[in-house]
């Protein structure tokens, strides 16, 4: 048997061992669907970090440029690769490549994060904390985490890679990799000081100091009896059952994180002294996707109306910490209680902006936009369904919060209609045949005399979690 040969990253720098790699990522890391870049050449590489954690397995920090994007700041990966002299049969699905100059020329390079050992071992470091290079993993002192839980990769993730140990937790490996505090580390242990049990807590994680400081991976519990609200809700409707009561549950359990959110993290000002500023910036979403799918441009006046009553809102509510990106996809239901995940945000914003505090009605909205795209996903498309969840929920929510967001009518439809922007923009480049989705609410909201778009939507089967996900900005 050949054994594993170790490459030493401290004897090598980085540019040189990019000479081994920079060919072989270059074509990987476009096929991944983590990568942002999708369609555009990567053109540029640099190796900001290397860092060897175990024999044979490589921590990567790789920051990227594309031709079509030279204007803009290049994107940070977190790579785990495994280098052997040959890949065995049982690991022949993670090869990248063999590797033809540098220090590794002649060694087979694929991806660790699929090789059990790997896994292992990464756990293990989470399980007994320390450093390795500029690498610092850390665990909560109370939490005892048991040894030799079998790893298994989740094929399911749009941003990230997600291992899970044993059904019992679940480690999230940022793929794409900004400065500072994660938010789905950040606001998950500030919601488990408050007390929160509606949001799984961390009790692992591990950061990086070079090039900057930065959150790279976080472990919670793993829900393992829990289903998603995306399935639950296709089901609902390929049953013909009703979701209100589910509905209901669910917009307590936001309202409930909410107000926890509330406490943990500073309030800002109230809406009213941005409002202005809000709708200036959803105008320019409008204004901008608007000249990039025409079929939009019937409704522009309309849905800018929802944006001018914004600006003239005088709403005394206070911004606070909001998950940013909620949708059915992002709360599990276990048993009859429902669970919120996934605080990351949106990966392709900056982490500072996804960090602002902001309405919760934003939340709300992106959830009501979710049970409208849960309707019209089969044929017969659904509204009435729709209109029941979303009545339900925020029923839900105004029980626990104890206010209402359709009180603030302006608000809400503003919020709705910034996300029904965003949607179309998405379908129109990724799914045309899913466009009249987010078109139909287009006309509902703009309230003009322009024919809704005909229910000729999706003939394809119901979507998967992954094109859902995608969609609703996961």
């Amino acid at each position: 048997m050949r054994k594993v040969v170790s490459p030493r990253p401290s004897s090598h720098s980085p540019a040189l061992l990019l000479t081994s790699l920079a060919g072989l990522l270059r074509t990987w890391l476009p096929e991944q669907r983590w990568f942002a870049g999708k369609g555009r050449r990567v053109t540029e590489l640099a190796l900001l970090s290397a860092t060897e954690l175990h024999p044979g397995c490589l921590h990567l920090l790789v920051s990227t440029r594309h031709d079509t994007a030279a204007h803009l700041p290049g994107d940070c990966y977190q790579l785990l690769l495994g280098v052997r002299e040959v890949l065995p049969p049982r690991l022949a699905h993670t090869r990248i490549g063999r590797a033809s100059e540098g220090p590794l020329a002649g060694m087979m390079v694929y991806d660790a994060l699929q090789e059990p050992r790997s896994a292992d071992l990464l756990l293990e470091r989470l399980r007994t904390p320390g450093t390795v290079g500029p690498l610092r993993f850390e665990r909560e002192a109370h939490v005892a985490i048991p040894a030799g839980l079998t790893p298994r990769l989740l094929d399911a993730e749009q941003s990230n890679s997600s291992l899970v140990y044993g059904d019992s937790y679940i480690l999230k490996i940022f793929r794409r990799v900004q400065p500072g505090i994660n938010p789905d580390l950040e606001v998950p242990s500030a919601l488990a000081r408050q007390g929160c049990t509606r949001v799984p807590a961390p009790v692992a994680w591990f950061r990086t100091s070079q090039p900057q400081e930065a959150t790279l991976g976080v472990l919670q519990p793993f829900l393992r009896d829990a289903d998603d609200g995306w399935t639950l809700a296709l089901e609902s409707l390929a049953a013909g059952r009703d979701f209100t009561d589910e509905a209901y549950e669910l917009g307590k359990a936001t309202a409930e994180v909410h107000l926890a959110l509330a406490g943990a993290f500073a309030l800002g000002v109230p809406v009213g002294r941005r409002s202005r500023r809000l709708a200036a910036s959803m105008n320019e979403r409008l204004d901008a996707t608007s000249r990039s799918v025409p079929d939009l441009l019937p409704y522009v006046d309309g849905l800018r109306g929802a944006f001018d009553a914004l600006a003239a809102l005088d709403s005394g509510r206070p911004v606070q910490r909001i998950h940013g990106d909620l949708h059915l996809g992002q709360v599990l239901r276990a048993g009859t209680r429902w669970f919120v995940i996934d605080f990351e945000g949106e990966p392709a914003r900056p982490i500072a902006e996804r960090r602002h505090p902001q309405p919760p009605v934003r939340d709300v909205a992106g959830m009501l936009r979710s049970f409208d795209y849960a309707a019209r996903s089969r044929r017969p498309w659904r509204p009435e369904w729709a209109r029941r969840c979303r009545d339900a929920y925020c029923a839900g929510y105004a029980a626990q919060a104890r206010w209402d967001p359709r009180a603030e009518p302006e608000l809400l439809r503003a919020y709705e209609t910034d996300r029904a922007v965003y949607e179309v923009l998405y379908e129109a480049r990724h799914r045309p045949d899913w466009l009249p989705v987010p078109m139909a609410a287009i006309a509902r909201l703009a309230e003009c005399a322009a024919p809704a778009p005909s229910d000729t939507g999706p003939q394809k089967p119901v979507p998967s979690f992954h094109s859902f996900h995608s969609a609703q900005g996961g």
